[in-house]
């Protein structure tokens, strides 16, 4: 299994370059960041600079998508990164959320999700490539023929095919073995019956990691469920709640939902946190103890998880990347 940290655009540079840099001599593989240029800086700048500061670590957005840049100057941001890192790239991809929802735009259709793989993953790699904003054809003189690896983030079932069919990996933002291995099962199905070898595909789960008491993981980590409830509750609203093969633990999470606030989007003081409950915060993040961290984690890694992606969202930073090179990540060498 393989580690990631991932970053909001609030942490000062300084810091960054200091949390990389621990990060990759624990042994973590990939740093990812939040693609929301309205809510936090512009995080692609941030990117180039700790690519600086590291050798081996790997970077990306989690997530970026189709409506937030032309496609062309979006596969020039990934080609660019990618050549100045020397090959250390790679994105998360959805439909768009607190990046455009924030601004009262909706979400891309899966049809142009996919299409934006295609065009984009072509550009990098130095082909000609045309799309729908651009009436002539687009061809980088200066791609050297880059495999972007695209991940994407997916829950409901028609998402969860374009990422098996189009995708390289498969982003879960949750730490629930059951639910993981439900989602991704139907990811790489769908990738199979498309025809494509799914023998190498990775499957990342996203949450936070804190270490402490019961009582105080759970007041650290309790916005976590919050910002991925909207995409349970399209779950829930895409496959119903009478269907057997449904985990409970999803249709009884959503139940007390009222709404969400994308300005508040990730942070403890978002006004819609009442219906969390202390079991789906513990259910859905890695907390407790070393030997907690480690069991939950072979749980998720029997799931089908291939990298652990922590969200250093809840202070403590430095302690959790510290523990995580000298007891957890080695378990799992």
């Amino acid at each position: 299994m393989d580690f990631a940290i991932c970053f909001k655009g609030f942490v000062e540079p300084e810091r960054a370059r200091a949390l990389v840099r621990q990060a990759e001599n624990a042994g973590f593989t990939h740093c990812w960041f939040y693609d929301s240029h309205i809510l936090w800086r512009e995080s692609y700048v941030a990117m180039a600079m700790c690519m600086e500061h590291t050798t081996k670590m790997r970077f990306g957005p989690c997530v970026t998508n189709p409506n937030t840049r032309d496609w062309s100057h979006a596969a020039s941001l990934f080609g660019s990164l990618a050549k100045q890192s020397g090959g250390r790239f790679d994105i998360g991809l959805g439909r768009g959320d607190s990046a455009v929802r924030v601004m009262g735009k909706k979400p891309a259709p899966l049809k142009r999700l996919e299409e934006f793989t295609h065009v984009v993953k072509a550009l990098v790699r130095g082909e000609e490539a045309q799309y729908g904003e651009c009436p002539e054809p687009v061809k980088f003189p200066w791609a050297t023929g880059y495999e972007l690896p695209v991940w994407v983030a997916a829950y409901g079932p028609k998402a969860l095919s374009s990422a098996g069919r189009v995708g390289d990996g498969l982003i879960l933002q949750i730490a629930e073995p059951k639910i993981i291995k439900w989602l991704a099962d139907q990811a790489i199905e769908e990738g199979k019956k498309a025809g494509r070898d799914m023998s190498d595909y990775k499957v990342m789960a996203a949450a936070p990691a804190y270490f402490g008491s019961k009582e105080e993981c759970i007041e650290a980590t309790r916005w976590f469920p919050a910002m991925v409830g909207n995409h349970v509750a399209d779950i829930v609203e895409k496959y119903g709640t009478e269907r057997e093969d449904i985990p409970a633990s999803l249709t009884a999470y959503v139940k007390d939902r009222k709404g969400y606030d994308y300005s508040k989007h990730g942070q403890s003081d978002n006004p819609y946190l009442d219906f969390i409950t202390d079991d789906i915060i513990e259910s859905f993040s890695v907390l407790g103890n070393e030997d907690a961290h480690i069991a939950k984690l072979h749980e998720l890694k029997e799931a089908g998880v291939t990298q652990f992606n922590i969200y250093l969202d809840n202070g403590n930073e430095e302690e959790i990347i510290a523990k995580y090179g000298k007891t957890i990540i080695p378990a799992f060498a």
